[in-house]
């Protein structure tokens, strides 16, 4: 699982997931971003304005998921789980790289721009396993973005779940972690019944 952290935080509070999540058969792996931010304004800004940084983030946990892929780990083995701006990298770089992940996890997120950014994706997901979890209200996710995130992924073939907590404020409650480690077994009892045939 490659985990990746909020604004203004590091990987090793982000690994703090994985101590919760706390599974044997699972390797974390959490990059850090330059100066504890992936892109320096809101998700909600116009691209542009998240350029060079918004690129630069996408393309090192692309070169993260290569090397994990030249250790023998196929991407169908792979979850991807993000939390607040690291959500929201998390999603885009799904959508923008499309292909059959193990599972990808939205702790406070969605798709990055402004709203009315065009979301013509190509490529599938071909049935990723989906985890938008987020509060009502968030400071920073509005919740239509959510919704359309999710909208966006399931036309892109992802089995979205989408869940809505009142008044969570911006943070991670037990229902995620354990919906999350439900997708965890899901990848583990898969991968058992691939090698038994």
């Amino acid at each position: 699982m490659i985990l990746l952290h909020g604004r203004g935080a590091t990987a090793e509070s982000i690994l703090q997931l994985a101590v919760e999540l706390d599974h044997p058969e699972f390797a974390f792996l959490a990059p850090q971003a330059a100066g504890n931010t992936w892109y320096p304004y809101s998700f909600l800004a116009p691209i542009e304005q998240n350029e060079p940084f918004l690129g630069s983030a996408l393309g090192l946990l692309g070169a993260v998921i290569e090397r994990v892929m030249r250790e023998g780990i196929s991407p169908d083995r792979l979850m991807l789980l993000g939390f607040s701006q690291g959500a929201c990298l998390t999603l885009e770089f799904a959508a923008r790289n499309p292909r059959r992940y193990a599972g990808v996890v939205a702790l406070t997120g969605g798709l990055i721009g402004p709203d009315g950014t065009p979301r013509g994706y190509a490529g599938t997901l071909n049935g990723t396993p989906v985890f938008i979890g987020t509060s009502d209200p968030d400071m920073h996710v509005p919740v239509a973005r959510v919704k359309e995130s999710a909208r966006v992924l399931e036309r892109m073939g992802a089995h979205v779940t989408t869940r809505v907590y009142p008044d969570m404020g911006h943070t991670v409650n037990a229902d995620e972690i354990e919906h999350v480690r439900d997708m965890m077994e899901h990848v583990l009892s898969r991968s058992l019944e691939g090698g038994n045939q």
